[in-house]
């Protein structure tokens, strides 16, 4: 299930295909937990990286139709890391990068803030087709050294 590169001691992607099921989201933080804990640049971005994380396979189990997987692919970049999650349906996300600026959340609804907290927490994200469906991403930026807290 795991791609780990063969060439580098250290890695720097993880991909995992997941159920299409909620069980994945657990499974899914913890796999972006340990590739934070791999790196020390990115580590004080990991609780923001699962909370995104978790948005994303969350979104494309309740977004998507079949049992098909769903794959996560996590860079961990010199810059920072992207995350993206690959499903089959290649109807793009909606509000992602174009948000309704009509309708705000409504603050009595369970729902309806995922993609908000996606926009407003990643330095970027989009979507883009695949050969079978779409990627969703976001990226984090990698915090200096000096800018981290103690």
């Amino acid at each position: 299930m795991y791609d780990l590169p063969a060439t580098s001691p250290t890695p720097s992607a993880w991909r995992i295909t997941l159920p299409h099921s909620t069980a994945a989201v657990p499974v899914a933080r913890a796999l972006v937990r340990t590739a934070f804990a791999e790196i020390e640049c990115c580590a004080s971005e990991s609780d923001t990286a699962e909370l995104l994380t978790a948005e994303l396979v969350a979104n494309a189990v309740e977004h998507t139709e079949g049992h098909t997987p769903i794959e996560l692919v996590v860079e961990l970049l010199p810059t920072g890391c992207q995350v993206e999650v690959h499903d089959r349906d290649p109807a793009p996300p909606a509000q992602l990068t174009q948000p309704d600026p009509v309708e705000p959340p409504d603050p009595w609804q369970e729902h309806g803030r995922g993609l908000l907290l996606i926009r407003a927490l990643s330095s970027s994200c989009g979507h883009r087709p695949t050969t079978t469906g779409k990627a969703v991403w976001f990226r984090l930026p990698a915090v200096p050294q000096q800018r981290r807290p103690s």
